[in-house]
């Protein structure tokens, strides 16, 4: 059963009475453990599907299942649940609180979890060590790097321990040495830590990380393949 599949997904979005589509007719579907990025020019739509994907959304018509349950059978409650344990999510602008240290910053998804309070900051020590910024757990975002910025931003992704990581441009701040960082610990929490990776992003060196590559242009799939040589940050 696919993790994610998507049946005739439609968006369209209205102001003013003026109706402007957005997604036209969307299918695909995706299995749990797939690193998978969605490539398009600027308005073609691969932002809004991301944000229907990760629950920030919702579609105009057609289906959105996600572990074999349509996302319209979920009450709010539920949704607001999946999106905090089941699902983290990166930007290209972090939103980190600028006068809360790195530590705070990573702690933030726990005050709405369902963990004890007790275990908030060994598991937030945690994340952060996975990214490699022990050494900067008591900064605040001002003493950072554009890099360490977002490799705080994936810590915070990662302290609910969620199925699914969504990347929108993670790279796109970056210079190309902090870009590589960014992309070997996406790719390492994809192969050696099982997280499921949808990345959006409009750079083909970075997209082809992934296992697999859709292309959308004005809010359809034009293309949707294997990536036969995957580059590997980790032979580099």
């Amino acid at each position: 059963m696919p993790l994610i599949s998507i049946k005739n997904l439609t968006k369209i979005y209205k102001n003013d009475g003026v109706e402007t589509p957005v997604l036209n007719g969307l299918d695909f579907s995706m299995d749990s453990g797939e690193f998978l990025a969605i490539m398009g020019p600027s308005g073609s739509g691969k932002s809004t599907l991301l944000h229907i994907l990760g629950l920030l959304d919702e579609a105009t018509s057609g289906e959105y299942f996600l572990d074999g349950k349509n996302i319209r059978e979920y009450s709010k409650e539920e949704i607001a649940h999946i999106r905090n344990k089941t699902i983290g999510f990166v930007f290209q602008a972090f939103n980190l609180l600028p006068r809360a240290s790195v530590l705070e910053n990573v702690k933030l998804p726990l005050i709405y979890s369902n963990v004890p309070e007790i275990e908030w900051e060994g598991r937030a020590r945690k994340a952060i060590d996975a990214v490699g910024l022990s050494h900067r757990v008591n900064h605040e975002p001002s003493q950072l790097s554009g890099g360490e910025k977002q490799r705080v931003a994936i810590a915070r992704a990662l302290v609910n321990d969620p199925k699914i990581i969504f990347a929108d441009e993670p790279t796109g701040n970056l210079d190309s040495k902090s870009g590589k960082a960014v992309m070997k610990i996406l790719q390492n929490l994809n192969e050696h830590e099982g997280h499921t990776v949808i990345l959006i992003t409009h750079e083909t060196n970075t997209a082809e990380h992934a296992h697999r590559i859709i292309n959308l242009s004005d809010g359809k799939i034009i293309d949707d393949k294997k990536v036969g040589n995957r580059q590997s940050v980790f032979n580099k």
